[in-house]
């Protein structure tokens, strides 16, 4: 799109006409349409923006949690393009220019748990989950966020896909779970510990990153030692990985517990008080669990104690279209 396209230009969609304002990144774009409000367009021939398209018309009347499409691009036609709402930032961009509160975080995570529910319910993986991915609206006075949806469902899979059942290379790799990693069978649990370790990043704000190695990305090593940091901060590895791993595998997990010797070691279970609150600490042990099977669904984790004091609020949310309205809850922190 970026050659066919420039600021200035004007696509016509089924709903109304959308100008260009600026390029975020290949083939997404900021725009305004006929009532001068911000839309996203996506425009791209390939098949996430079809996945996309696909699920959101699936699943975007069932939750007010997920970005939703609002209109699709008729003119010109080839490559296909979809036009989705906007929103003010994503949670990582706001949250590195001033930390959230736990209220705050608090308040994203029970959107985030929302939207993977109704994911995972309707036998989907969202194979992403970060902070990047996480958008928000600012509100006013002390609800600095007001509004959380859940973005970028390009690569998201029904549960059967063979990707999923193979274990094929997916998501951004410090929020990749343990076995993804190690390319194992993958399905909602993978979704649910990149929610912790999303979640572990914005309680801890300035663009923290637990499982962030040592070495860089280009390093041959690096996904071992994403496994090391698994091991060193949330494990051992448990007995009953032998279900589920190959003598190869079962011997990579045997390396990263041999190279650790005590004093390597960071147990998440014994951050101290002062570093982190205790009810926030054992939320996330909670959740961390590296054997998949092991870990919470985002519907248990919804009824947690850790999100009681996170009151549903409905308000009405006028949407793009003005034809469209929808009432979206909106949990306000007590």
């Amino acid at each position: 799109m970026g050659k066919e396209f420039a600021i200035g230009h004007t696509l016509r969609g089924q709903l109304g006409h959308y100008t260009l304002t600026r390029r975020l990144e290949e083939c997404v774009w900021t725009a305004i349409n006929n009532h001068k409000q911000n839309v996203i367009i996506k425009s791209v021939r390939h098949w996430r923006l079809q996945n996309e398209r696909d699920i959101l018309r699936h699943l975007q009347h069932q939750t007010p949690f997920l970005r939703p499409i609002i209109d699709e691009i008729v003119e010109p036609n080839d490559p296909p393009g979809i036009v989705l709402r906007w929103l003010d930032e994503d949670v990582w961009a706001a949250s590195n220019k001033q930390q959230l509160t736990r209220r705050e975080v608090k308040f994203v995570a029970k959107g985030v748990l929302e939207s993977l529910k109704t994911l995972h319910e309707n036998g989907y993986v969202h194979t992403d989950i970060k902070p990047k991915n996480v958008l928000i609206n600012y509100g006013t006075g002390n609800n600095r966020i007001k509004e959380v949806q859940l973005a970028d469902l390009g690569g998201s899979l029904p549960l059967d896909s063979k990707f999923l059942k193979e274990g094929e290379e997916m998501g951004t790799e410090v929020f990749r779970s343990p076995e993804a990693q190690l390319q194992l069978g993958l399905g909602p649990p993978m979704d649910i510990w990149a929610f912790g370790a999303t979640v572990i990043g914005l309680l801890y704000g300035d663009n923290f990153h637990i499982f962030a190695p040592t070495v860089p990305r280009s390093d041959p090593q690096y996904h071992l030692h994403l496994l090391i940091e698994h091991h060193r901060i949330f494990g051992p590895w448990p007995d009953s990985y032998e279900d589920i791993c190959d003598e190869e595998r079962l011997n990579v997990l045997a390396y990263t517990m041999d190279i650790s010797p005590s004093e390597t070691l960071r147990p998440f279970s014994h951050t101290s008080t002062a570093e982190l609150d205790e009810k926030d600490r054992d939320f996330i042990c909670r959740i961390m669990k590296l054997d998949p099977r092991d870990r919470p669904t985002a519907e248990q984790l919804l009824n947690d104690e850790w999100l009681e004091d996170v009151v549903p609020q409905y308000e009405a949310v006028e949407m793009l279209d003005s034809s469209w309205q929808v009432h979206v809850p909106i949990a306000i922190p007590a």
